[in-house]
């Protein structure tokens, strides 16, 4: 019996070390450091996202401020807002395409919004010369130099992740594991991604955006 233990003992840790060695082999560690890449550069993003949202009120309150401010501009960065923060951004967004292209739709509508309300500001010279409203548009231009980078950052990564559940042979280790293709930010412009939207207050608003009003 002793001796019967002895080999069991043997053969279980032979076979312990010879799993291990096929998971190492077909990727199955890479999945797991790359997905919990994924997941952290997810929740910067979401991290950054959400400061942009908490300085919107204060921008709008200051901006309220200023007599005969275009209320239309106004309730589009309101309501743009309001779509955005009513998405609830989960760790578990990533893994569903349809909700995640829901997500960047709404964030782009309050970064959309935010550029207009910034445009329209430049024909206030007094909400220009506030003190307070310089503050926020500091760190409204710093938030957003985040978000750029907290997205790139997340692109890289789902495409390494993505490239290692597509290619041979780890795609069968995706397969039998669950390990299933991340969405990742798309844009109409490519410029979009690598500059934030403009939050310069020293230029002149542009000839068109004054002819628009």
């Amino acid at each position: 019996m002793a001796m019967q233990g002895a080999i069991l003992r043997r053969l279980l840790a032979a076979f312990t070390l010879l799993a291990t060695l096929l998971l190492g082999g077909c990727g199955y560690n890479d999945f797991q450091k790359l997905d919990e890449q994924v997941k952290s550069s997810w929740g910067e993003v979401l991290n950054q996202y959400q400061r942009r949202a908490d300085l919107i009120p204060n921008i709008v309150s200051t901006v309220k401020g200023e007599a005969n401010f275009e209320q239309e501009t106004l309730t589009r960065v309101i309501e743009a807002r309001a779509r955005a923060t009513g998405i609830q951004a989960t760790p578990e967004l990533i893994n569903n395409p349809e909700a995640f292209a829901k997500f960047q739709a709404a964030q782009g509508e309050v970064t959309g919004a935010l550029s207009r309300l910034l445009v329209t500001v430049e024909q206030y010279p007094n909400l220009k010369a506030n003190q307070g409203f310089q503050d926020l548009r500091v760190q409204l231009e710093g938030t957003e130099n985040r978000i750029t980078v907290a997205r790139n950052r997340y692109i890289q990564t789902v495409a390494e992740y993505n490239v290692k559940v597509r290619s041979v042979p780890t795609n069968f280790t995706a397969m039998i594991f669950g390990y299933a293709i991340k969405p990742s930010f798309t844009v109409q412009d490519e410029a979009t991604i690598s500059a934030p939207p403009a939050v310069s207050f020293d230029k002149p608003a542009a000839p068109a955006a004054a002819a628009s009003r």
